[in-house]
């Protein structure tokens, strides 16, 4: 599919999901909607849909573009999705279960740390910082929404700076804002470090931070963003969501096996341009009956983080949120 083509798919996908605004389930009932927010880790979805896996299980699915992993979770509370891409924040998808407890179940959820490369501080190109520790008083932005904020402040305090104030701004405006000297740094995700380090305009500060500064482990699987289905989808058309599940490990099996040709999904669903896209490092992926105990001791480490700074109002098990197959 031409990327023409693909923004035309997208563009039909948010006109449906507008017209589903109504609370319950689209007009359409075969569809299938599932909300991404832009960034390289939603690879999956985006190599389902190009592929055409999900249309291979018999199903009629869409992938909906959102500014933020928050405008995912609202759409999923309110019921004109049927579940999220990898990609859509961990933190804030618990925040949804809080609000609207037994909201979803996690198929797949996307660990990250400085081998398996998503999240990274980013700095203008001929920025004299050489570390995080020297933010102190320079302006710092990251991506919109409660996680990308509470993350940022956290690895800011950990290296030093006391009471950090960090601004949001949509992930696709942060090279831009570097290059047009508006900020100093971003705490942000890929692909921005590979956009703006291929166009010259700026460099990676430090990857895989949220590991090393958040978990305390740089080797430790940061599961910062998850796939979902919610759970009155697995309710209601219980064949079409298995169908669906295994279409997307499907998908994770290509991604794995094909590191190199997947990157072409990364264009059009990204904000990467075409002739960047083998550039990209690619984040990990882990189906819902792939997690070890130390998988879910590392993901309850981070919920425990954010119901510890009040972020949460309650504790948030990790476990009972897992998919299980049945």
């Amino acid at each position: 599919m031409k990327r023409t083509d693909r923004r035309l798919v997208l563009q039909a996908g948010v006109a449906a999901l507008a017209a589903a605004a109504l609370p319950g389930v689209q007009a359409n009932e075969d569809k299938i909607l599932i909300g991404y927010w832009p960034i390289a880790s939603g690879l999956p979805l985006y190599t389902a849909l190009e592929r055409g896996f999900f249309k291979e299980a018999g199903l009629n699915v869409e992938g909906v573009k959102f500014a933020s992993a928050q405008q995912v979770a609202e759409a999923m509370i309110a019921g004109r999705i049927h579940g999220s891409a990898n990609g859509t924040a961990s933190a804030v998808l618990a925040l949804a279960e809080i609000t609207s407890p037994g909201l979803f179940k996690i198929i797949c959820s996307n660990p990250s740390n400085h081998k398996l490369v998503l999240d990274q501080f980013v700095v203008p190109i001929n920025s004299p910082i050489k570390s995080i520790a020297e933010l102190k008083d320079k302006r710092v932005a990251s991506g919109p929404g409660i996680q990308n904020v509470t993350l940022a402040k956290i690895i800011l305090e950990k290296n030093g700076i006391v009471d950090p104030k960090v601004i949001e701004l949509p992930i696709g405006q942060h090279v831009p804002a570097l290059a047009a000297d508006q900020l100093d740094a971003v705490y942000t995700l890929e692909p921005t470090g590979t956009t703006g380090r291929v166009k010259g305009l700026t460099r990676v500060l430090e990857n895989g931070v949220i590991s090393k500064y958040v978990l305390g482990v740089p080797d430790a699987p940061w599961f910062g963003g998850s796939a979902s289905v919610t759970t009155t989808f697995l309710k209601d058309r219980p064949d079409a969501a298995k169908k669906y599940i295994a279409a997307y490990a499907r998908a994770v099996d290509f991604v794995r096996k094909n590191p190199v040709e997947v990157r072409n999904h990364l264009d059009g669903f990204t904000a990467i341009d075409p002739s960047l896209v083998k550039e990209v490092p690619l984040a990990g992926f882990t189906m819902y009956n792939e997690f070890t105990a130390s998988d879910i001791g590392y993901f309850q480490k981070f919920f425990d983080i954010f119901a510890e700074r009040k972020v949460f109002s309650r504790a948030v098990q990790v476990k009972p949120l897992i998919y299980t197959g049945t």
